[in-house]
């Protein structure tokens, strides 16, 4: 079984090749391997995620949508079009960290 050679050093479940990922802490030259859903919880990786999502959301925010911010015309329409704009560089960010640590 491909798996057992490689499991989750977090939960313990077999990971195999396809989908393990390894994170390297700062300074430190061994990594921690995790599969797929104790990966997307790596704390570190959602930090960056979400550093990168506040900085740019809030910058295509200003662009796009600061002209009916600023004129106080807060349409039904930015109810969406703004978490959606905070969610693209958040799920973009976390997928290139994915990307980024695949074994």
């Amino acid at each position: 079984m491909a798996g057992t050679d490689n499991p989750c050093q977090r939960c313990g479940r077999p990971t195999g090749q396809s989908s393990s990922f390894t994170f390297r802490p700062r300074g430190g030259a061994t990594g921690v391997t995790k599969c797929l859903r104790c990966a997307l919880r790596h704390r570190p990786m959602l930090r960056r995620s979400l550093i990168a999502s506040a900085v740019v959301g809030t910058a295509l925010t200003a662009l796009n949508q600061g002209d009916a911010i600023l004129a106080g015309q807060v349409a039904g329409a930015l109810a969406w079009k703004i978490p959606l704009t905070y969610c693209v560089p958040f799920l973009v960010a976390t997928y290139g960290a994915l990307a980024n640590s695949r074994n």
